[in-house]
């Protein structure tokens, strides 16, 4: 890629950065979302988002599960309940239920919710014609001329990382950045800690930095092929926020019986990420997450010693983390096309 677009990226960016501190620090005014009336909620549970200078909730709204109601109404009716109470980063991916989360998402962003949230959405596109094009359809869905953050989706390949960079992706979505379509740039995996790292490698070796990188953390996650372990430490170490996902483990751990979600929620919450995204496909989900924010307390290190203690025997062997060990998460194996076209 042209590496003098990247370059200019990335002192653009350090320029524009400001220390990171620990989760729930606030940023300077300037740097806070816009203001709230006084019949609107706080931010719930802030959280530095890195170093972008950006403050968004602790908690973040899942797309996948907005697609999924029948009824569109109820998809919309989510999404403005969750940023009404306080949740203001928004997850979303361009291939998500055909297209179908993106589009719901967009709804509920009318009559004032955009100026609300933090809104990210993810790519699959390994080339710069496909990047562009899925960017340029998300924009449209989401019915906004600007998305806040851009992921490159599935980072699970061990050739991924070279290949977002030698064929155009970064440099389109960074481009993209430039006209002012989007402000940040993330990539997102669950597959191997070893990939994200490779994928962190490679953007120092052109010179870019990354604002964000999604990765699982939950209770399995610290036995077996741990993020938490080899990751996490190196975002902290460089300023780029950690937005966790899997919490929950897809839901398979909580068939054990041997953990609540609530649990599973306070563990990865207690973790230095800058937000948890969480499912929330009913109002009753909803509500579970937003009272684990408004009543947030870290765990203690003896509460988390206990808990790891119960889930290190439910972690041998990744089986409840088959997002790591199998292909029942991995949409781009089952439809290799979404890399190379904008086609869901």
């Amino acid at each position: 890629m042209a590496r003098s677009i990247v370059r200019r990226d990335l002192l653009c960016g350090v320029g524009a950065s400001i220390a990171s501190g620990a989760c729930g620090d606030r940023a300077p005014e300037s740097a806070r979302p816009a203001p709230v009336s006084p019949d609107r909620p706080e931010v719930l549970l802030p959280r530095k988002l890195g170093s972008t200078g950006v403050v968004v909730s602790g908690i973040g709204l899942g797309g996948f599960h907005i697609g999924k109601q029948t009824d569109a109404r109820e998809s919309v009716q989510l999404v403005r309940s969750a940023i009404d109470r306080g949740i203001t980063f928004l997850d979303n991916c361009w291939d998500y239920n055909g297209g179908r989360s993106e589009e719901r998402m967009g709804e509920a962003l009318s009559g004032g919710y955009r100026e609300r949230a933090f809104l990210m959405t993810k790519l699959d596109g390994r080339t710069g014609k496909a990047a562009t094009e899925q960017l340029e359809q998300s924009l449209r869905r989401l019915r906004t001329d600007r998305i806040d953050l851009v992921q490159i989706h599935e980072v699970i390949r061990p050739t991924d990382p070279k290949r977002c960079f030698a064929e155009g992706t970064v440099e389109a979505l960074v481009r993209a950045r430039e006209a002012g379509k989007l402000r940040f740039i993330g990539f997102t995996g669950h597959k191997d800690p070893d990939i994200h790292l490779a994928m962190l490698d490679e953007a120092d070796a052109h010179g870019f930095r990354f604002d964000a990188v999604q990765l699982p953390l939950n209770v399995l996650d610290h036995h077996f092929q741990s993020f938490e372990a080899k990751v996490l430490p190196v975002l902290i170490s460089k300023g780029i926020a950690p937005l966790g996902m899997k919490a929950l483990c897809g839901g398979d751990i909580l068939a054990s019986g041997k953990v609540a979600a609530a649990e599973c929620l306070r563990y990865a919450l207690s973790l230095p990420a800058s937000v948890i995204i969480t499912g929330c496909d009913t109002v009753e989900v909803l509500d579970q997450a937003i009272r684990m924010g408004k009543g947030f307390i870290p765990l203690s290190a003896h509460q988390t010693t206990a808990l790891l203690a119960r889930t290190r025997e439910l972690a041998q062997g990744g089986a409840l983390e088959q997002f790591k060990t199998g292909t029942k998460y991995d949409g781009t194996v089952k439809n290799p096309h979404w890399l190379e076209r904008a086609e869901v």
